[in-house]
């Protein structure tokens, strides 16, 4: 919006030539995001704990997490605003990459609010805290990823290259195109549904997810800005996506709203982000890989986020094969994992929350490295 308002008065003020530059505007929304995080933050804060929208515990967590069952959930709100203004104040908000990934946020965001918001009503009627039905809310990522995949097949975001393609980490100038466009469209919700439930898995202990997710955008900016330079994508040898560098802005305003969001999220906790900001985190993350054809990129910058997810695949799928064949104790006593998903594993061998939450930190750092590295090593 500042862009649109600005640019036409540089002929008159050459100061305002700095928001032609994506780097100030990307930085600026950054601390935007933090600044509104801070504002807004304490608001809602009393918002929820006014309405008593307390945490509901997962079944299977350490009993340690008993005691969060007075912690306000739904927090993602915090960080959902914050990114979301500070985006549309500093990007060009006509841009379709733009568009795009504000737009599967807040379709993600929604059906998070809609699980956390019936979970929240089915525990003051005294019912079973289910949320929505595991079926539909698997349901409705898979319908947000069918929508995002048939828009970009049938409207390419970049022009000159074909809206159903991906490239490959490690090749120069690699365009991986399906020999039916409905494959990508099947791709594209595989990834879009399973990043946003792996983000939701790690959503766990306090500051995991909004921490591993802090890096995982801020690596996710740096490819952005690299792939809409034609400079730096000539240089790299990756293909040049016209206009994608607006991610750049969009990522690093995320990347200071769960900052500003991790001062009240941190261990203890004041609030937590819900299912209304996982989902919607996992979403987005899923859509900017998308947008910028670099999805197996995913694999280093969340790779936290994939070893919790397959911790759980892994810990049913063997319980219920055991089950069925030895029995159900035999089942419960030999288990993959003393607990799913991972981070509640080491949580019961001993490792405090904390130390928990600061070594994924660091394998989340590492894995951002290993991203980076990438862009150069082809």
């Amino acid at each position: 919006m500042l862009y649109y308002l600005f640019v036409p008065l540089i002929p008159r003020f050459h100061a305002l030539n700095v928001f032609n530059y994506i780097s100030f505007r990307a930085a600026a929304a950054a601390v935007t995001a933090i600044f509104l995080s801070f504002v807004v933050g304490p608001l809602i804060l009393k918002r929820l704990n006014t309405a008593a929208n307390y945490q509901v515990v997962r079944e299977g967590t350490p009993d340690s997490h008993a005691l969060k069952t007075k912690t306000p959930t739904m927090g993602g709100l915090i960080f959902l605003f914050s990114a979301i203004v500070s985006t549309l104040l500093w990007a060009r908000i006509f841009s379709h990459y733009v568009i795009v990934a504000l737009a599967v946020t807040a379709g993600m965001g929604i059906i998070g609010f809609l699980d956390d918001y019936l979970k929240l009503k089915q525990r003051r009627l005294g019912q079973k805290n289910e949320g929505l039905v595991e079926r539909n809310k698997l349901l409705g990522q898979v319908g947000i990823g069918l929508a995002l995949g048939f828009y970009l097949w049938l409207y390419p975001l970049s022009p000159g290259l074909p809206g159903a393609s991906t490239t490959l980490p490690f090749y120069k100038y690699v365009l991986v195109i399906p020999a039916f466009g409905i494959l990508y469209v099947f791709w594209v919700t595989f990834v879009l549904t399973g990043v946003s439930n792996a983000v939701n898995f790690t959503d766990g202990l306090d500051g995991l997810a909004a921490g591993l997710s802090a890096i995982a955008f801020g690596t996710l900016a740096i490819f952005a800005y690299v792939i809409g330079r034609v400079d730096t994508s000539a240089y790299l040898g990756i293909y040049y996506l016209q206009h994608s560098g607006e991610l750049t802005i969009y990522c690093l305003a995320m990347v200071g709203a769960l900052l500003g969001f991790l001062w009240y999220n941190t261990y203890p906790a004041q609030v937590f982000m819900g299912d209304t900001g996982s989902l919607a985190l996992g979403g987005a993350l899923g859509a900017v890989a998308i947008e910028l054809k670099s999805e197996f990129i995913l694999v280093f910058v969340g790779f936290v986020f994939f070893a919790e997810m397959m911790s759980v695949v892994l810990q049913r799928f063997v319980f219920k094969y055991r089950k069925k064949r030895y029995g159900l104790e035999y089942a419960q006593k030999n288990r993959v994992f003393l607990r799913a998903p991972l981070h509640h594993h080491f949580e019961v061998k001993g490792w405090s929350e904390q130390q928990v939450v600061v070594r994924f930190w660091i394998i989340g750092f590492i894995g951002a490295f290993m991203a980076i590295t990438t862009l150069k090593l082809r």
